[in-house]
């Protein structure tokens, strides 16, 4: 019976050693490759709404509605707000969409993907994109650079915020409609002020960590 209970608990112990070795080496290779990590995960976040207008143009309607609904709970994905493609136009105010779709209530225009005329939305809307966008770029340039970015301060930093909240709050409470440039700049000012940030941040706390986990030598 000892033999037994002592038997599971060595078991135990060797896929609990097998699990914590894993996680040390997942969170070694992230610390090592975290911008990479993030420049891929910003890639296929911004770049997967492209696919969504794509498929739809191609008639493989299940691929693209499966990544609408994905994300839909990122993206408002309003029309009115959104990119097309494969349409007459890229961008189209609220009075250029179909009049069924133009007179529905905001929760309801959200369900309208487009058609063979207006083309196809993408499954972000502007300001997403440019924003997601233009950190995924700015992370390339940050991995280029062959001296470190400095950091700016949080100053600094709400000046890049500054932009994005009038505009988005303005619109909100109704004192005036912004457009998809507007939309545009203001998240593409915003993306590269929050890598200008948080980036410089995360390279020099990761390389502390590394350094304070690695052996100290002993003084003769």
């Amino acid at each position: 019976m000892n033999d037994s209970a002592s038997g599971h608990r060595t078991a135990d112990a060797g896929v609990t050693d097998r699990f914590v070795r894993g996680v040390d080496r997942w969170v070694s290779f992230v610390s090592s490759h975290w911008l990479g990590v993030l420049n891929v995960i910003f890639l296929v976040y911004v770049g997967t709404p492209f696919l969504a207008p794509v498929f739809m143009a191609a008639g493989a309607t299940l691929p693209a509605r499966i990544i609408y609904t994905v994300y839909v709970p990122l993206c408002h994905q309003l029309p009115e707000r959104s990119y097309f493609l494969f349409g007459d136009a890229h961008v189209y105010d609220l009075d250029e969409l179909p009049p069924e779709v133009a007179e529905e209530d905001i929760l309801s225009r959200r369900s309208y993907i487009g058609d063979d005329e207006h083309g196809y939305k993408m499954a972000l809307c502007e300001r997403d994109l440019a924003i997601y966008g233009s950190m995924f770029l700015m992370g390339l340039v940050f991995a280029l650079r062959r001296r470190p970015m400095p950091q700016i301060s949080w100053k600094v930093y709400l000046l890049f915020v500054i932009p994005i909240a009038v505009d988005g709050l303005t619109q909100l409470v109704g004192l005036r409609t912004s457009n998809w440039w507007l939309r545009s700049i203001t998240g593409m000012i915003f993306g590269v002020g929050t890598v200008l940030f948080t980036y410089p941040f995360l390279a020099r706390t990761i390389s502390e960590m590394r350094v304070d986990s690695q052996p100290r030598r002993e003084q003769p």
